[in-house]
């Protein structure tokens, strides 16, 4: 008997998905997710993968960190992500720096000429 075999053993990702493959949205790993907190308690028809990934994401936590603690490929928890984004159970937390957080153009710019000088001589 393999640990396939075995009751509780390892899952294959189809089935986790539900042999979906494509996730219903693109995130990047390192999108930030958090659970809701909603009040509707997750359907009956929800997978204890389902309901590890929503109490992971009790606190915010980055999708590849959500792999990490479910031991799961991150394509498969994209997968898992997005069915309880739909569901309104978890939402995404922007992970994007704000206009005043980024740095100046010209401020760049004087970077870029300074390397390129350095480099040329």
């Amino acid at each position: 008997m393999t640990a396939a075999d075995r009751p509780g053993g390892p899952v294959r990702p189809y089935v986790i998905t539900r042999g979906r493959v494509q996730p219903p949205r693109r995130l990047p790993v390192e999108t930030l997710l958090e659970a809701t907190g909603t009040a509707d308690p997750l359907p009956v028809t929800a997978s204890r993968h389902h309901r590890r990934l929503l109490s992971v994401c009790r606190n915010r936590l980055a999708l590849v960190e959500a792999a990490a603690h479910l031991k799961e490929p991150v394509s498969v928890v994209t997968v898992l992500v997005g069915d309880l984004i739909d569901s309104g159970h978890l939402t995404v937390c922007s992970s994007a720096p704000l206009a005043s957080d980024r740095p100046d153009i010209t401020l760049l710019q004087e970077v870029l000429d300074g390397l390129r000088r350095k480099l040329s001589a």
